[in-house]
């Protein structure tokens, strides 16, 4: 699932794909802005994502469904 993150007053988002389910992402952030802590996530590579709540801007928690590539035939 990919996640984007929008910080506030930074011309760049936090991007990152990650395993957890949009309920768990959805979780641990509405946590974090709700206790003024930071948000904690874990990408897909195993790289570990601090970002404090307070900062945060926007969060788009992509979908689940893998999208194919390429060409095929119907």
């Amino acid at each position: 699932m990919d996640i984007e993150l929008g910080i506030r007053n930074v011309a760049r988002t936090v991007t990152f794909s990650t395993e957890q389910n949009a309920d768990e992402v959805n979780a641990v952030i509405g946590k974090a802005v709700a206790d003024h802590q930071p948000i904690e996530l874990t990408d897909d590579k195993g790289r570990h994502i601090i970002v404090p709540a307070d900062a945060l801007g926007y969060a788009i928690v992509g979908s689940e469904t893998k999208h194919a590539v390429g060409f095929g035939a119907l």
